[in-house]
C-alpha cells in the first residue's frame, strides 16, 4: 500500500524540481476546475482519478472548510463504540512524536473520513481548525474532495497528497500521508489514519509510516480475532462433549465458519442476518442460526420443510421467535406483522397490514420491503399472496386467549407475564393489547385464588393495580410477606 512508485512524479530533490513540479500542477489543478483539458499523465494516475470522482460528486474547489458531521457533545460515545478505539494507544505510541518533533497532527477517523481523533503540534492544530481538519468533521472524498483521508479509503491504499493536488483550494498550503485500515477478519474498512501539516515540511516518504502504522494495526486486530476465535472454541468443543444430537456449524459474529465443519460443505464464510434466523447455504441448502456465546451455531434444515414457528410477545420489550429451535431476535415492526399474521391465519395483504399497523397514513410499499427483511430471518416460515404463516405457529398471547376458556384461571395467571408487545403504537396491536388485558384482569379478579392474583400483581399492569392489590391483601393471611407488599404498595406515594 505504501508503494513508491506512485509518489515518483512528486520531485523532492533538489528544490528547484519541487517548484517546477508545484508550478506545473497548479496549471493542471486550474484546467481541471475550469473544464479545461488535462495533458496526459499530469497529475498522476491517482489524483487525475480522485478529482474526477470529487467534481463528479459536487465538489465546489472554492469551500473553504470539511463539513461538521458529529456534534462535540456526541463525540465521546462515537469514539467508545468504534472499533479502533482500542488501538489508539498503539496509533499515538508510533505516529504522535513524529507528528510532534515536525510540527505536524495526527488524525484517525472513521471508514467514512469523519475525524474521531486529533493530536499533534498544537500551532499546527490551530491552523488545522481553520480548514474544518478536527474532531467531528468529515474528511471523505464527497464532502472535500480530493484529499489524504479521504482518497486513501477511496483507493483502499496508502496515499500521499501534496498541496495542489488538493481540488479544494483553501487545501493547498497543505499535504498529508493517509493509509486505511480494514478489519482483516471481514476485509471492510474500519477507519483511516493520516499525518497532515504544511507541503514544505511534510515529505512524501512519510507515507511509509504511516502505512506500516496502518498494517501493524491490521496485525493487532487478527490477534484479537484469533484469540476471539480460540475462546470459541472451547466453549463449543465443551458444548459438544457434553451434548447429543445433529451436530452444529460454529460460526463466528462475522460469519466465518471456524468449527463442525470439516468437510467444508458451506465454505469457510456465510452471510450472517444482523439477529441470525435462516440463511442460505452452498448447494441450495438452508441453515438456521442460533445465538451461542460471541457467535452462533449453524444447523443445516430441510429448505421447503414447514417449521415450527413460536412467538413470546407477551411482557417484554425484547419479542423473539423460536424457529426449528434457534432463536430469533425480533425487531419490534417485525413482531407487530407476525402478531397480525397470527391472528389472520388466512392471510393478510400488505394494504391490510399497513392500515393495521399505521392507519391511514401506511404505505404498502413499506410493509413489502419490512416482509422481504422478515423473510431473510424466517425464510418459508413466511408466505406471499397473501402474507400468512405458512407452518405451526404456536405464541403466548394466543395461548392467553385459549385459556380465557378455561374454567380454572390458574393456568391462565402462570401464562400472562404483562401485555402485548408493551411499546407498540400500531392501532391494531393497542386494540388487541388493551383487550386481552381487560380479560385477563376480569377474570383473575372475579374467580382467581390468592396464588393467580399474586401473580398477576406482578405484571406491569397489576403491580399498581388497587383492586388486585386489595383482593391480595384481604384473602392472604396478614403476616403473609404477599400481603404485606400488597399493603406497602397500596400506601406507597403515586
Amino acid at each position: 500500500m505504501g508503494d513508491s512508485r506512485h509518489l515518483r512524479t512528486v520531485p523532492v530533490d533538489p528544490v528547484d524540481e519541487l517548484d517546477d513540479y508545484a508550478v506545473r500542477l497548479r496549471r493542471w489543478h486550474e484546467s481541471a476546475v475550469t473544464g479545461g483539458e488535462v495533458e496526459d499523465g499530469a497529475p498522476r494516475r491517482l489524483i487525475s482519478a480522485s478529482w474526477r470522482r470529487s467534481l463528479d460528486a459536487g465538489i465546489d474547489p472554492e469551500i473553504r472548510s470539511a463539513p461538521l458531521a458529529y456534534e462535540q457533545s456526541d463525540m465521546r460515545d462515537i469514539r467508545l463504540a468504534h472499533p479502533l478505539n482500542p488501538l489508539l494507544p498503539l496509533l499515538a505510541q508510533t505516529l504522535l512524536p513524529l507528528a510532534d518533533q515536525t510540527g505536524h497532527v495526527m488524525v484517525v477517523t472513521d471508514a467514512q473520513g469523519r475525524v474521531l481523533w486529533r493530536e499533534g503540534d498544537h500551532a499546527t492544530m490551530r491552523r488545522a481548525d481553520g480548514i474544518g481538519l478536527t474532531d467531528g468533521f468529515d474528511w471523505g472524498e464527497n464532502a472535500v474532495g480530493t484529499n489524504g483521508i479521504g482518497t486513501a479509503l477511496a483507493a483502499r491504499r496508502s496515499v500521499h497528497v501534496f498541496s495542489s493536488e488538493h481540488l479544494v483550494r483553501v487545501l493547498h498550503p497543505w499535504s498529508c500521508s493517509a493509509s486505511p485500515i480494514i478489519d482483516p477478519d471481514t476485509s471492510e474498512v474500519l477507519g483511516c489514519v493520516d499525518i497532515s501539516g504544511t507541503f514544505e515540511r511534510l515529505h512524501p516518504s512519510t507515507v511509509a509510516l504511516v502505512d506500516t502504522t496502518a498494517r501493524l494495526a491490521e496485525s493487532h486486530l487478527a490477534l484479537r480475532a484469533r484469540e476471539r476465535d480460540d475462546r470459541l472454541r472451547a466453549r463449543y468443543e465443551s458444548h459438544v462433549r457434553t451434548t447429543s444430537g445433529q451436530p452444529h456449524a460454529l460460526v463466528t459474529r462475522s460469519g466465518r465458519i471456524i468449527a463442525g465443519d470439516p468437510a467444508r460443505r458451506y465454505g469457510s464464510r456465510i452471510r450472517v442476518p444482523a439477529s441470525g434466523g435462516r440463511v442460505s447455504l452452498p448447494g441450495g441448502l438452508t441453515g438456521v442460526l442460533e445465538p451461542f456465546g460471541d457467535g452462533w451455531l449453524l444447523r443445516p434444515v430441510k429448505h421447503d420443510a414447514p417449521s415450527a414457528l413460536t412467538l413470546v410477545l407477551l411482557g417484554t420489550d425484547h419479542p423473539y421467535a423460536r424457529l426449528d429451535g434457534a432463536i430469533v431476535q425480533l425487531s419490534l415492526r417485525h413482531a407487530e406483522i407476525l402478531a397480525l399474521l397470527a391472528l389472520n391465519p388466512r392471510g393478510m395483504t400488505a394494504e391490510q397490514l399497513s392500515f393495521h399497523l399505521y392507519g391511514d397514513d401506511g404505505n404498502p410499499v413499506t410493509i413489502r420491503a419490512e416482509i422481504h427483511r422478515l423473510r431473510a430471518q424466517l425464510g418459508a416460515a413466511v408466505a406471499a399472496k397473501p402474507y400468512r404463516l405458512a407452518c405451526p405457529v404456536e405464541a403466548d398471547f394466543l395461548e392467553v386467549k385459549r385459556l380465557l376458556a378455561v374454567r380454572d384461571p390458574a393456568p391462565l395467571a402462570r401464562a400472562y407475564p404483562g401485555p402485548l408487545l408493551p411499546r407498540s403504537e400500531a392501532p391494531a396491536i393497542r386494540r388487541e393489547r388493551e383487550e386481552l388485558e381487560g380479560q385477563v384482569r376480569a377474570r383473575i379478579l372475579l374467580s382467581g385464588s390468592p396464588e393467580d392474583l399474586w401473580i398477576y400483581a406482578q405484571t406491569d399492569q397489576g403491580r399498581h393495580d388497587p383492586q388486585v392489590l386489595e383482593r391480595v391483601a384481604t384473602l392472604l393471611p396478614p403476616g403473609d410477606h404477599r400481603a404485606i407488599t400488597a399493603r406497602l404498595r397500596l400506601t406507597a406515594p403515586e
